[in-house]
């Protein structure tokens, strides 16, 4: 079911193919073909080696949490405090990093290193923002 009290986000043009994925509950991000790192926040170049030639590829959407705060104010509609907001720093590359909640996980659980999995939470009929929760194995 779509949580309409959260904010929806928007698309441009280079974040369209992460967005499109998102609402597949798929997690990819552009990759650059020369040396194979992992483009975040989406881009039109590799930050390394200034190629253009990335391909929008796929992740496990395995990490683990590198950071984390705990919102005691309510500042954001939609989040009832309190909740996490995290780094989760994916198994791909060492240094990529996705800033999201956890979930399905109570507060004081959460710790630095956890593993987490990507799991998706649906905003509306067309927006599905990627999230993680505790892995399962």
């Amino acid at each position: 079911m779509a949580d309409s009290t959260k904010v929806i986000p928007h698309a441009d043009l280079e974040t369209t193919p992460y967005w499109e994925a998102a609402r597949e509950h798929k997690l990819k991000l552009p990759k650059c073909s020369q040396d194979g790192t992992f483009v975040f926040p989406p881009r039109p170049i590799c930050p390394k080696c200034h190629s253009d030639k990335l391909e929008w590829t796929e992740l496990s959407g395995r990490g683990a949490v590198y950071t984390f705060t705990i919102m005691h104010d309510k500042m954001v509609a939609g989040f009832d405090p309190p909740y996490v907001v995290a780094q989760v720093e994916l198994e791909e590359q060492a240094g990529l990093r996705l800033q999201s909640n956890i979930l399905e996980c109570p507060v004081p659980d959460v710790y630095i290193g956890m593993p987490v999995e990507v799991t998706f939470e649906d905003r509306s009929e067309e927006i599905s923002v990627p999230q993680f929760r505790p892995r399962s194995s």
